[in-house]
């Protein structure tokens, strides 16, 4: 089947917005997604390298600030803006 492969990166992490546990440290979030959907946001930055035994993955502050511009956009009711 063929997809939106930019449009499935922007939604993933978007998500990984949704369950993203930040500390003054950077972010880490849960990495149940698909594999080469992640492996694609590790490429562009921003997300560490999501291979390994760590249920969780390292996102980068570009990622943090994409994550959350992503997840206002595509689930945050009009109405809260």
């Amino acid at each position: 089947m063929d997809y939106d492969k930019e449009k499935v990166d922007d939604l993933t992490l978007a998500l990984l917005y949704l369950v993203m546990e930040k500390d003054k440290y950077g972010a880490i979030a849960w990495k149940s997604f698909d594999w080469e959907t992640m492996n694609r946001l590790h490429e562009k930055g921003y997300i560490g390298n999501p291979v390994g035994k760590q249920k969780s993955v390292g996102v980068t502050p570009e990622g943090i600030n994409k994550a959350e511009e992503l997840f206002k956009k595509h689930f945050v009711s009009k109405s809260q803006d």
